[in-house]
């Protein structure tokens, strides 16, 4: 009966549209997320056109492209462009520009994946977890889950002694946690930003 009931106050987390879920509570722990969703859910207050989705891709494979050369692949002047960029900006669609850093070149040689569990799923007490994780510097994402995980971090870490600290110091220790598993990754072999973009018209 209690698992039903968790099971029932998260899924009230989730607003269900036709093709697509919306997690309310993902962008407070996602550090680098760059595009808010998709054309679908903007459309009732942006419509994105070709250009608009050209313009997106580009700049979501190549942040420091010129605005000269969006123009040129999107098909328009400079100046329409440069308002597009803009209005994509104001509406919130662009979150932000970042740079891909060499996370070993600063000696993060370490990446783990942990499965955090909470003895209460109190709306009050999620939130006070994730301001706490929004406070340590090696959780570079968290993602609240449907299930018997209630959070996924990944956790980046100059070396293991460094993560076995934070992970008995901060994470285990950590008010209302009652159980963490975690994951060494071995190796990457995919790491895309962003979300797809259908160029198609």
């Amino acid at each position: 009966m209690k698992e039903a009931f968790i099971k029932a106050e998260r899924a009230s987390r989730f607003k269900i549209f036709p093709n697509f879920v919306i997690l309310l509570r993902f962008e407070l722990c996602h550090l680098t997320v760059t595009l808010k969703g998709g054309p679908h859910i903007m459309s009732k207050k942006f419509k994105l056109d070709t250009v608009d989705k050209r313009i997106l891709s580009d700049l979501q494979e190549h942040g420091r492209m010129t605005n000269v050369e969006l123009a040129k692949n999107a098909g328009i002047s400079a100046p329409p462009c440069l308002r597009r960029v803009r209005a994509l900006e104001d509406a919130d669609i662009i979150k932000g520009y970042h740079a891909d850093i060499d996370g070993e070149a600063l000696g993060y040689t370490v990446t783990i994946f942990a499965f955090v569990g909470l003895t209460s799923q109190a709306e009050t007490d999620l939130q006070e977890f994730e301001v706490l994780v929004n406070s340590w510097d090696m959780v570079r994402e968290c993602h609240m889950l449907m299930g018997e995980t209630d959070f996924l971090l990944k956790i980046v870490a100059r070396d293991w002694d460094d993560f076995q600290r934070f992970l008995t110091s901060n994470l285990t220790p950590a008010p209302n946690v009652s159980h963490v598993k975690t994951a060494l990754a071995i190796r990457s072999r995919k790491n895309m930003p962003g979300v797809p973009i259908n160029l198609a018209p």
